[in-house]
């Protein structure tokens, strides 16, 4: 069995990527296409306005999710906060990945909170893609940096 090296997490903020979405989006793994019926029904179960996060909340929750890291002991390779969601590629580390994925998104929350955000932020779930090898961390890391100064 290949070791892995790191994965790529991907989380939404609420409202922001339904399925269904034109942009396309992942479900158990797979990227799905578009489905205008499926997003519309998404869109009228949404209990409150979509979530689109400011530059300064973006800036709080990456410093969120990088002092976490450290109180785990695990180096980010790459992260991208954007608008609508974070994209985050970390070295593996031997903790169940839905724990840490949960506590990232908590401790973000939470930092929002100080700032004023009421409310819920992200969706439920994450995306999770492994890397067995330098060549796919690589690609995941460039791909993330490229996100870093989009406004999404």
């Amino acid at each position: 069995m290949a070791k892995t090296l790191g994965y790529m997490i991907t989380w939404t903020t609420y409202g922001s990527w339904l399925q269904g979405d034109k942009r396309r989006y992942v479900k158990d793994g797979q990227i799905l296409l578009p489905n205008e019926a499926l997003e519309e029904a998404n869109v009228k179960l949404l209990t409150k306005d979509t979530v689109r996060l400011s530059y300064e909340q973006r800036k709080i929750v990456e410093k969120a999710i990088r002092y976490k890291a450290n109180q785990f002991g695990q180096q980010i390779y790459a992260l991208a906060v954007c608008a609508r969601h974070v994209h985050l590629i970390a070295e593996y580390i031997p903790k169940p990945i839905g724990i840490i994925v949960q506590r990232y998104k908590s401790c973000a929350v939470r930092a929002l909170r100080k700032d004023g955000i009421q409310g819920r932020v992200w969706t439920n779930g994450y995306d999770k893609r492994y890397c067995f090898d330098e060549n796919t961390l690589k690609q995941k890391i460039n791909y993330v940096n490229r996100h870093i100064h989009k406004n999404n």
